[in-house]
């Protein structure tokens, strides 16, 4: 179980939250046949709100199971756990 302080835990539940309500949006879009470039802009919304949580995640990830792996000698192990997960971004 990862450490998340209460204030980071909830930015993330938040932008979670505002992802999931433009997906309803977008799944609504299509059933109705919206208009395409609409549907783009809330899928890009979507986009953006997950890219930060990802980097919320990543952030608190770094200063705590990062920093302690570090500290108990195995900073090798997780630079490149965090290196793979940039690697499989491309």
């Amino acid at each position: 179980m990862t450490y998340r302080p209460k204030d980071t835990q909830e930015r993330i539940l938040h932008r979670l939250k505002i992802a999931n309500g433009h997906l309803t949006k977008v799944i609504s879009m299509m059933e109705n046949h919206e208009y395409c470039v609409d549907i783009i802009h809330q899928s890009q919304a979507i986009q953006c709100a997950l890219k930060e949580v990802d980097n919320l995640i990543l952030e608190n990830h770094l200063k705590t199971c990062v920093a302690d792996s570090i500290k108990n000698g195995r900073e090798e192990e997780a630079i490149a756990e965090v290196m793979n997960v940039f690697r499989k971004k491309d």
